[in-house]
């Protein structure tokens, strides 16, 4: 994913959930993904996706069960 492509997504994600501490930053070496971080926190990976000429973004987001709150 290219810095271009990552600030893109980023912007999406802001707008999207009305929260500017939404962060894309590409990976080294370039490998068509991105971390997405929330502030200061890893929240989730983004991969781009090419297919028969259509370009998408899959955000995969892993919610560990220990950071589930508790049910009352």
């Amino acid at each position: 994913m290219t810095r271009t492509e990552a600030l893109r997504v980023q912007r999406y994600l802001r707008e999207k959930f009305n929260n500017d501490a939404f962060v894309v930053k590409e990976r080294r070496p370039a490998d068509g993904s991105a971390e997405v971080l929330l502030g200061d926190e890893f929240i989730a990976v983004v991969f781009r996706d090419e297919d028969e000429g259509e370009v998408s973004y899959n955000m995969h987001m892993t919610i560990l069960d220990i950071d589930l709150p508790e049910t009352s």
